[in-house]
């Protein structure tokens, strides 16, 4: 019997049907069908009226916007970075200075403000105009500065009355007194283009001490009080607190800044040798930086309520777009399903409640009518930043990197003239979670943003802030929001659920 038991095992042990084989190691209750299904979305058009100004660059320059026919104008405030361990050796010591006054102290021969260019829209030939004033006092760290702050309005600047540097400059881009061959060499990767302002007219501190230049007066500063040099909020809090440059003439150039220079120049000696000496201080991301905008309210405003098939992304400070998306659909879809029995259409509501989104994508495409001007002046935005409606501002004032939750990027597709959001599955879950607490519950907004990447093995996103750059896009719009299969939104979203069987 035992034998005959032990064949009847072996025999059945070697069955070649598979088609049991996935319910024998999944339970019941994991089983699952995948089920795909489409959603209207409905967006419009929003006027922003300012946004987080704090970025990797600052921008400097003037420039007319062929849409608006409007002038869009860019100032920025600027400070310099000095780390902890470089205090003793920012100057020479004292004695070894070669150019002195007649009171035998120490006097620098130069000094300048290098405003460092990574990139520009409009002319290189352009003549433009800026001033160079002194801040009154460094800006308070923890405050967040919007593109509307203006520190000349707001009383922050150190004005010439009161011994303040106010300095004009009349520059461009492109400098013609440079042979062609070193302009050739100048435009290399590893140059930037940059604007040279003097600093050497008589300067007097807030103490009404009087130097040659300003150079003068922070290499007498640093032997006198070199603990002010201890750290970059030292530095702005006794030395220098920096410097706000604003655009006072000229059209059709605007400047990315990557960087502002602090340059002195003096002569020292070592070991019986006189040398041309140079300490730089640079504003780094580590140091505030501001930019002001300037542009016409009314022109975005009429953009914005015009009546038309598109959407608007505009920058610096211009209009987003504003997307609703059709939550209580895609968690409790109403469909018209004809009724076997009677032959008619009713509505029925198919429950999603217990399912899960695998996926949820959604594309947002560019208009092919523009104007020629547009396209030739205007670009796409490089990238675009979709967040809940109610963290338009949190966002970027918190200082926060985008999670695949509640916050997604996509890059412009030139190709298909797209942008491609793969799967916010996850922003979809939270709004339903917080429905109905807020107006704004089921609400994204599309917004440009510029990125920083860091290295270490993998490229990854460090930093993100408002595109500042003055570009444009038309996208298509969408009509409404929801499940309608009869007169479908020309922008849907595509989902995919698991469901339970």
């Amino acid at each position: 019997m035992a034998g005959i038991a032990m064949v009847t095992i072996a025999i059945s042990s070697c069955d070649e049907n598979t088609t049991t084989l996935g319910d024998s190691l999944t339970s019941r209750v994991d089983q699952f069908t995948i089920a795909p299904d489409t959603f209207n979305v409905k967006t419009s058009s929003i006027r922003s009226d300012s946004v987080v100004s704090q970025g990797s660059f600052t921008y400097l320059g003037r420039i007319k916007d062929p849409e608006t026919g409007t002038y869009v104008t860019s100032d920025y405030t600027t400070r310099f970075n000095i780390l902890e361990n470089e205090t003793s050796t920012l100057f020479p010591p004292k004695a070894n200075i070669v150019h002195l006054d007649a009171a035998s102290q120490p006097i620098a021969d130069s000094c300048f403000v290098n405003v460092m260019v990574y990139a520009y829209q409009g002319d290189s030939l352009e003549a433009m105009k800026l001033q160079l004033h002194e801040l009154a006092e460094p800006l308070r760290e923890d405050t967040t500065y919007y593109t509307n702050f203006n520190p000349e309005a707001t009383g922050k600047l150190r004005t010439a009355d009161k011994g303040g540097i106010v300095q004009n400059k009349v520059y461009s881009i492109s400098d013609l007194t440079l042979s062609d061959s070193l302009r050739s060499v100048y435009r290399g990767s590893s140059y930037y283009e940059f604007v040279k302002i003097p600093l050497n007219k008589p300067y007097t501190d807030k103490n009404n001490q009087t130097y040659n230049n300003y150079g003068t007066y922070l290499l007498r500063t640093y032997y006198e009080h070199p603990e002010y040099f201890r750290n970059a909020n030292s530095f702005a809090r006794n030395v220098c607190p920096g410097f706000y440059l604003k655009t006072t003439d000229g059209l059709s150039l605007m400047m990315e800044v990557a960087f502002t220079q602090l340059q002195v120049y003096y002569q020292f000696l070592s070991e019986g040798k006189e040398y041309t000496g140079t300490k730089t201080f640079n504003s780094t991301e580590e140091v505030l930086q501001t930019t002001h905008v300037t542009n016409d309210k009314n022109s975005i405003k009429n953009l914005v309520e015009s009546e038309s098939n598109y959407t608007f992304l505009k920058t610096p400070a211009g209009i987003y777009t504003e997307v609703e998306l059709p939550i209580d659909d895609i968690k409790m879809t109403r469909k018209k399903i004809k009724n076997p029995e009677t032959g008619v259409e009713e509505e029925t509501v198919i429950n999603h409640l217990n399912d899960t989104i695998v996926s949820a994508k959604i594309v947002f495409s560019r208009m092919n009518s523009r104007s020629d001007l547009s396209d030739i002046v205007l670009e796409e935005p490089t990238t675009l930043l979709l967040i809940e409606r109610d963290s338009l501002y949190s966002f970027f004032e918190h200082r926060n990197i985008p999670n695949n939750i509640t916050s997604y990027l996509a890059s412009y597709n030139s190709k298909q003239k797209t942008y491609s959001f793969n799967n916010i599955s996850g922003l979809v879950n939270r709004m339903w979670l917080n429905r109905e607490k807020s107006p704004n519950w089921n609400k994204a907004i599309l917004i440009p943003v510029q990125l920083a990447t860091s290295s270490g093995g993998t490229t990854s996103t460090s930093g993100i802030a408002n595109e500042m750059n003055i570009n444009s896009v038309r996208l298509v719009r969408g009509t409404k929001a929801g499940y309608d299969n009869a007169a479908p939104s020309p922008i849907r979203m595509s989902v995919i659920y698991n469901q339970n069987k």
